[in-house]
């Protein structure tokens, strides 16, 4: 198991946003969640990775309590070095690329790795080119974000989060800033890393290719876990009402 989040609630002021989240992913699974605008997907994905803090249940990270709600419903969080170490195990990759414009691409992925790792210069540097390598970027390594496209800005998006190693990787809607044709280059990317077993959760609008490359899907609504299965069992199956009707307005582009 890499990540596990039980009983988790967040809201923001009187806007309850997850109402008793649950949720395992386990090595080399990847996870797909669903569902429409305003349902909590992007918000469960940010407190998986400390962007918020929840306002109550667990997280862990391999078997590790992260942060934990006690009898009396206050959430703590571990310390430093235990913060530390979480945020270590996954990486994220946003909709909008997050690049920082005045680095290099190849700067762009090095940087976290030597300053937050503290890893030797020449493993990084034979690292991340070989990452960039992977990406199809290799060529691009001494370019800046403004001299890429934006398909290729969200390759370099994966590859910094790559470069540093995790243990898991979470996509937030990683195509929805590209046109068709770079979408297309980017789902390639992530489905090239699930046939390599990396395990990801990927927040997505994209139909065949969350019935392509999960393992699990989720369906979400008004904060809600409402259905989950195997690809099969919620495209081709789904036994929820609510299930039923987001996919048939899906294809019918209400959505």
């Amino acid at each position: 198991m890499v990540l596990e989040m039980n009983n988790i609630k967040k809201s923001f002021g009187e806007n309850e946003i997850l109402k008793d989240i649950s949720l395992k992913v386990d090595k080399g699974e990847v996870v797909s969640i669903i569902g429409p605008s305003g349902s909590g997907k992007s918000t469960l994905l940010r407190c998986a990775t400390f962007l918020e803090k929840i306002n109550g249940g667990t997280v862990k990270y391999m078997d590790e309590v992260i942060a934990d709600t006690d009898a009396n419903g206050k959430v703590t969080y571990g310390d430093k070095e235990t913060m530390k170490r979480a945020r270590g195990y996954f990486g994220l990759v946003f909709q909008q690329f997050n690049l920082f414009p005045h680095y290099s691409v190849f700067k762009n992925c090095a940087e976290a790795p030597a300053i937050i790792q503290g890893r030797d210069k020449d493993e990084i540097k034979e690292s991340v080119t070989k990452i960039l390598e992977k990406m199809g970027l290799g060529e691009r390594a001494d370019f800046y974000p403004c001299q890429l496209s934006g398909g290729q800005q969200q390759r370099v998006a994966i590859a910094r989060a790559l470069a540093m190693k995790p243990e898991i990787l979470f996509f937030d809607e990683p195509t929805s800033a590209l046109d068709p044709e770079l979408t297309g280059e980017v789902l390639k990317v992530i489905k090239q890393l699930a046939e390599e077993d990396m395990t990801m959760v990927i927040v997505t609008h994209e139909m065949p290719f969350a019935k392509a490359v999960s393992d699990r899907v989720i369906f979400m609504d008004e904060g809600y876990i409402v259905e989950e299965g195997t690809p099969e069992e919620v495209f081709d199956n789904p036994q929820m009402e609510r299930t039923k009707q987001f996919l048939k307005n899906y294809q019918n582009g209400q959505y």
